[in-house]
């Protein structure tokens, strides 16, 4: 069972994630919260795996209240969900340790995709989204440095890649014709080779020491 907390301004936002959540079988709503003023005790009162966050709150917006559970709830994972394109929001919740990112224009399933998909370890980003977060990583790498080896299997990079380019856990499954369940391994084995916790840390990893060319 997928333990999902929500907080989001929006009290008929919130009630239909709610229903959307308690309906949806092998997911439960741990709590619902108009604001992250009491974040801290609220996750501690009701624990989660997953956190949906909108960007915008009054009081604490979404990046800090992301930093924040970062800090004290290091395993739980946080999707961002907004109406906001923006490039500053975009880069800044991935860096706060946002696992995901999507608009609120994304459908009740392709919430709980996303949020399966966030459990699961993988990066959770709506595809209008996936170019940008590219660009973004792009323009703020690291001078080059050299490449360092991690050993990756030609597969694994391949995986790697894939999610580079945004690409979902069942995307790489049908690309590489391989199980749902082979690409999980392939992706626990990039994540301790280059010892990230995140679909979103693997990217960066993989943009910032130059393992692949990115896409154009």
């Amino acid at each position: 069972m997928i333990r999902v907390a929500v907080f989001d301004d929006n009290k008929h936002l919130r009630e239909t994630f709610e229903l959307m959540l308690n309906n949806a079988e092998g997911y439960t709503c741990t709590g619902v919260y108009p604001n992250c003023r009491d974040l801290v005790a609220d996750l501690a009162a009701s624990p989660c795996d997953i956190v949906l966050m909108d960007i915008e709150m009054p009081g604490i917006n979404g990046i800090e209240a992301t930093k924040i559970i970062k800090e004290h709830f290091p395993d739980v994972h946080i999707l961002i969900q907004t109406v906001f394109w923006d490039d500053n929001y975009i880069f800044n919740a991935i860096c706060a340790g946002a696992s995901g990112y999507i608009l609120k224009s994304t459908t009740p399933q392709g919430y709980i995709e996303a949020i399966g998909n966030v459990q699961a370890g993988g990066s959770a980003i709506t595809p209008g989204i996936a170019k940008r977060v590219l660009d973004l990583f792009k323009q703020n790498l690291e001078p080059a440095r050299p490449v360092r080896n991690y050993n990756l299997t030609n597969q694994e990079r391949k995986v790697l890649q894939l999610l580079v380019d945004g690409k979902s856990y069942k995307m790489i499954a049908a690309e590489l014709f391989i199980s749902f369940d082979t690409v999980k391994s392939h992706i626990s084995s990039v994540y301790s080779k280059l010892h990230v916790h995140s679909g979103t840390e693997a990217v960066a990893v993989a943009l910032r020491e130059k393992l692949f060319n990115p896409p154009s």
